[in-house]
């Protein structure tokens, strides 16, 4: 049953350009599927999984493991995707997932701090001039000034950086049609520019090494390095409300609509797909003007 799995996996990663991450996903939640099978309904072949094992199977994570509706959701997709590979490639003559449903997802609406806040949290690490410091100063600018996911942050090269144009080359993992050019404001140019100049270099280790942002090691920053990195500074500045690793990205988004930009211009420097996805950063914004509008307006009392 794995050798079915590995075939599947390679053929969404080869054939339609899967990131890793996603693909890591898929193989735990298809892992966890299969020790399901074995364990509690002793099945070894593909071709014995039924509807009802399918059911059985999810309400053992919504009840039993009680996950979240988002994590069943994904843990889903990736069964019924399996399965209709297996039908495609004529390993199984009926897919047994057709009428599973997906538990509904509850969206939730991204949080963003204030300008003042994230003003207060750019200033953190400028209190001195060490190469640790002066990355971090670096790297947070980058991630207001540009809304890239933290994913392709610690993926940028120093060579995607073009300082003299002010703009940073950001590479999608997963579709190379999503690469994009994003222009950097002066003050993370700058910020850049100290960086490459008078940090990077004493945190490197190998010449080879074509990361833009290093850990302690000299290696390529890791996403969850730079989330305590950001927690750090969160915490040293007194920002209260919840952060996320995303929280700059949402919060650029939402200041650049506060301002005036067209949701089609902010969906292209996010890279999303749909603009539908982006559309969520204007019911924040509403949401804003609301409650402008009710403390304002005479008659709103």
């Amino acid at each position: 049953m794995q050798r079915q799995i590995d075939d599947f996996l390679t053929s969404l990663q080869v054939e339609k350009g899967y990131s890793d991450n996603t693909i890591v996903a898929y193989r735990n939640d298809l892992s966890q599927f299969v020790q399901f099978l074995a364990e509690q309904l002793s099945r070894d072949s593909w071709k014995d999984v039924k509807n009802d094992d399918l059911v059985g199977y999810l309400n053992c994570l919504k009840w039993d493991r009680e996950y979240a509706s988002a994590t069943v959701a994904r843990k889903v997709a990736a069964t019924k995707s399996f399965f209709h590979h297996l039908v495609t490639q004529g390993i199984i003559e009926r897919d047994p997932s057709v009428d599973l449903d997906s538990p509904k997802v509850r969206k939730y609406l991204p949080r963003a701090i204030s300008e003042q806040e994230v003003e207060r949290l750019l200033k953190a690490p400028t209190k001195d001039d060490s190469s640790r410091s002066l990355r971090d100063s670096a790297l947070m600018e980058m991630l207001y000034a540009t809304g890239m996911r933290v994913s392709e942050v610690v993926a940028v090269n120093v060579e995607d950086v073009d300082l003299a144009g002010g703009c940073v080359h950001c590479v999608n993992k997963s579709s190379k049609a999503k690469e994009r050019v994003i222009p950097i404001y002066p003050r993370a140019v700058e910020a850049l520019e100290n960086y490459l100049r008078d940090g990077r270099s004493k945190l490197l280790r190998n010449d080879k090494e074509k990361a833009l942002f290093l850990n302690h090691r000299g290696r390529r920053l890791t996403r969850q390095g730079l989330w305590l990195i950001i927690k750090k500074y969160v915490e040293e500045v007194g920002i209260e409300t919840p952060v996320t690793p995303h929280t700059l990205r949402h919060s650029f988004a939402t200041h650049l609509l506060n301002g005036g930009a067209d949701v089609r211009q902010v969906q292209g420097l996010l890279g999303h797909a749909n603009v539908s996805t982006t559309q969520v950063y204007t019911q924040l914004n509403q949401d804003k003007l609301r409650e402008v509008y009710d403390e304002a307006h005479p008659r709103a009392h």
